[in-house]
C-alpha cells in the first residue's frame, strides 16, 4: 500500500488560516477539533499576558508570560500580530508560524478582529474565517457559564458590545460560519481547509510533478 502523500513531500509552503469570533463563541474548541481531523494542520499557540483560567495549561492553551516579557517581545518585533484585548495582551510569534509553514504545515491563528486587521495591513496572506454565535442569548449564556458568576456585570456587557462590533467585521472575512452545533461547524471548517488546499495555485507544484510522470 502506498503512503499518503503529504504537503512536506512536495515542498509546499504551509498556508495561514485565521479564525476569529467573539469571546465565548467556542472558537478554541472548534479549532482543536479541526486540527485533530486534518493532517498537516496545526494551531498556533498565542502568547498572552493574562492569567491562566482554571484548567488551562501553559504551552497547551496559551503561552502565558508576564506583561513585562510581552512588552519586551513587542520591542524585539517578535510578533506577527498582537493586540490588547480587555486589558490583556495577546500575540502570535512570527518565528513559531514560520517554522511550521516552512515544514509544509498549514497554521491556524485563533485571533480576534484586531489581530486579523494587523495581518491585513502588513500584507500577510491568510484565509480568514469568522465564526458567529447562533444568537445573542446563546453567547450571553456561554459567557455567564464560563465566568461562573465571578465576572462583573459591567465586563459582561462590555464583552457583548464588543461582540456586536466584531460581528459587523465578519463581512471582511473570506468565510463566515455559525457555531450552532459543534460537530457541524467543525465539518464546515474542515471543508474550507480542504477547498483552500485544492486551489490551483496551491496545487501547482503537485500538478507539475504528476504531469512529469507522463514524460515529454
Amino acid at each position: 500500500m502506498s503512503r499518503r502523500r503529504t504537503s512536506s513531500d512536495d515542498g509546499r509552503r504551509g498556508r495561514l488560516l485565521v479564525v476569529s469570533a467573539p469571546s465565548g463563541t467556542g472558537k478554541t474548541t472548534l479549532v482543536e477539533r479541526l486540527v485533530a481531523r486534518v493532517p498537516d494542520l496545526v494551531r498556533s499557540r498565542s502568547y498572552t499576558s493574562r492569567p491562566a483560567r482554571p484548567g488551562e495549561v501553559d504551552g497547551v492553551d496559551y503561552n502565558f508570560i508576564e506583561r513585562s516579557r510581552f512588552r519586551q517581545m513587542i520591542d524585539e518585533n517578535a510578533f506577527l500580530e498582537w493586540a490588547d484585548v480587555f486589558g490583556h495582551f495577546y500575540g502570535t510569534a512570527a518565528a513559531d508560524t514560520e517554522r511550521e509553514q516552512a515544514a509544509g504545515r498549514d497554521v491556524v491563528l485563533v485571533i480576534d478582529v484586531q489581530g486579523a486587521r494587523v495581518l491585513g495591513r502588513r500584507g500577510v496572506a491568510a484565509t480568514r474565517i469568522f465564526v458567529l454565535p447562533p444568537s445573542r442569548a446563546a453567547l450571553e449564556a456561554r459567557l455567564r457559564g464560563r465566568s461562573a458568576g465571578n465576572e462583573d456585570e459591567a465586563i459582561l456587557r462590555r464583552r457583548l458590545e464588543t461582540a456586536r462590533r466584531e460581528m459587523a467585521a465578519s463581512a471582511d472575512y473570506d468565510y463566515v460560519v455559525v457555531n450552532d452545533d459543534v460537530d457541524d461547524c467543525v465539518d464546515c471548517l474542515r471543508s474550507i481547509v480542504l477547498a483552500e488546499r485544492a486551489r490551483a495555485e496551491a496545487m501547482r507544484a503537485t500538478a507539475s510533478d504528476i504531469a512529469a510522470t507522463f514524460g515529454a
